[in-house]
């Protein structure tokens, strides 16, 4: 099966190296070639010369960009050039409108559609330890599994399409959850002038333990908050989260009170670093410098 891959950001250009080194991957492609020549020049796969080049003889494109109005401008080109039959398998994080929206415009082509947002970061991209939330029919998931294989640990059909953006929601705003409660945890102990280090072994080792301290802690309490998963994307996907709870009238403190501090951070210049930057608004409640 024929694959290529559509944006090569931070998971995107991950995903491609685990494809192209299991042997599925026939090119890829990317917006911006600056980015699209260090991604090939790092795993070594080939680039097409334009997104229809690159979708016109696949029979799985898997796409990976930043907003909504991206796979929709995506979509718009993939649309006329791919074949009846092929599928698109987005793990872009959008709206549940903006993925149903697709997904009528690629029927009306014959071509089969699956939202499947990811977990993991871009660690989990590169090592292929991505969890993968999917919505659309199962017959057609089930076709591509054995690619889906190189790319993530687990994969789990939630519904129709529409659902994996759904369970990606839930995700995001558990992350935020985490979030606040890890930093300001952490910058509560540092106050105390505890060895962080030793803080974050032996938390990480107990019931409060969570993927978040043990792969952020000590980086956070170090000051370091090079990308991950940056807080500009996380504030745009708790946007999307803030604009489903609206819908039923509902506003939750953790939604809302991350984005106002994801806000002040992009503000002060910090929306490209990852989300433990959230440390730097945290420090200060005790009066130490962020």
């Amino acid at each position: 099966m024929k694959t290529t891959v559509i944006g090569l950001g931070a998971m995107g250009a991950g995903m491609a190296g685990n494809l192209f080194r299991a042997g599925h991957l026939a090119q890829a492609w990317n917006r911006s070639p600056e980015r699209a020549q260090a991604a090939a020049a790092q795993h070594g796969f080939a680039l097409a010369d334009s997104i229809e080049q690159a979708t016109a003889q696949a029979d799985l494109v898997i796409t990976s960009v930043s907003a909504d109005s991206d796979l929709i401008e995506v979509t718009e080109r993939i649309a006329a050039a791919m074949t009846a039959g092929s599928i698109v398998l987005d793990t872009s994080t959008v709206s549940i409108d903006s993925a149903r929206r697709v997904a009528e415009r690629l029927d009306a082509h014959g071509i089969h559609f699956l939202d499947a947002p990811v977990s993991g970061g871009k660690e989990g991209a590169e090592k292929a330890t991505m969890v993968m939330m999917v919505g659309g029919d199962l017959a057609v998931l089930e076709q591509i599994q054995p690619i889906l294989a190189s790319i993530s640990r687990k994969v789990v059909h939630m519904g129709p399409v529409g659902s994996g953006q759904a369970t990606k929601a839930v995700n995001q705003i558990m992350c935020a959850g985490i979030n606040q409660a890890v930093t300001e945890a952490l910058a509560f102990g540092q106050h105390q002038g505890l060895d962080m280090d030793k803080v974050v072994d032996v938390v990480s080792s107990g019931a409060a333990g969570n993927w978040f301290v043990e792969h952020r802690g000590r980086s956070m309490c170090n000051g370091t908050f090079a990308p991950g998963f940056r807080v500009a994307l996380h504030h745009k996907d708790l946007k999307i989260c803030q604009t489903m709870l609206a819908a039923d009238d509902v506003q939750l403190p953790t939604v809302e009170m991350t984005l106002v501090h994801y806000e002040r951070l992009m503000a002060d210049g910090h929306g490209d670093e990852d989300i433990s930057a959230l440390y730097r608004v945290k420090r200060p409640l005790f009066g130490d410098d962020a």
